[in-house]
């Protein structure tokens, strides 16, 4: 993908992180180029890789539409992650390798890293180091299957619009249940271990409720 498509691509979908763009809001290729910078073309290319992440859906002959995820749509998602990723935890709580338990702990330290920065943490880097470690537990799981399911569950749009809803302390719990997923690795404890992540997934989408409900009401929305 060129330079400038790759400049569409974030501009948007940090519009539509930002709340710029709606749920729902309709996107025409012409305004969005006038507000990249750019010509027609690259926004196209952006479109169709937002849609593949599926920030974006597009609906033949009515236009792009910025994807409309309810509260509910995120919660079962969150009650499904709980569900398979907590089972996938309890798996690898005794099948890790000590280069998987390594890997999971260098991802937390860059996580803790971005937590500790002065001027608050970059959310690409945030969100790549979370999807990492939850990608190496569920590959320590040694389950084909469910790390397939869960591939299916966690969309991109949904991890970072939550992320941007949680507060500093969230995300430092975050990391913590990360950190002491990793001690019940350590100690082979698949009870532990899916305790744990269960917990984890859970308060990520109390954090996000919570945030999203005090949005609601500053606005006067449901």
């Amino acid at each position: 993908m060129s330079k400038a498509s790759m400049r569409a691509y974030h501009l948007i979908r940090e519009g539509i992180l930002a709340g710029r763009f709606q749920p729902g809001e309709r996107l025409t290729e012409k305004e969005l180029a006038a507000e990249c910078g750019v010509s027609r073309t690259p926004v196209r290319d952006a479109l169709r890789m937002l849609a593949a992440e599926l920030y974006v859906t597009s609906v033949p002959n009515y236009g792009t539409f910025v994807t409309d995820w309810s509260l509910d749509d995120i919660q079962d998602i969150f009650e499904l992650r709980a569900l398979i990723e907590g089972y996938g935890a309890r798996r690898a709580a005794t099948r890790a390798s000590g280069a998987q338990i390594a890997a999971l702990e260098e991802q937390a330290a860059v996580i803790q890293a971005e937590l500790e920065r002065e001027r608050g943490p970059d959310l690409d880097v945030f969100l790549t180091a979370n999807r990492r470690f939850h990608e190496i537990v569920m590959e320590a799981s040694s389950s084909e299957r469910l790390a397939t399911l869960v591939h299916h569950l966690i969309q991109p749009p949904v991890v970072a619009k939550t992320a941007t809803r949680y507060k500093r302390s969230d995300l430092l719990r975050s990391n913590a249940h990360h950190r002491e997923i990793i001690q019940a690795f350590r100690a082979r404890d698949g009870d532990w271990a899916q305790s744990v992540m269960v917990a984890h997934i859970h308060a990520g989408y109390s954090a996000y409720r919570i945030a999203h409900e005090e949005a609601a009401g500053k606005t006067g929305t449901s």
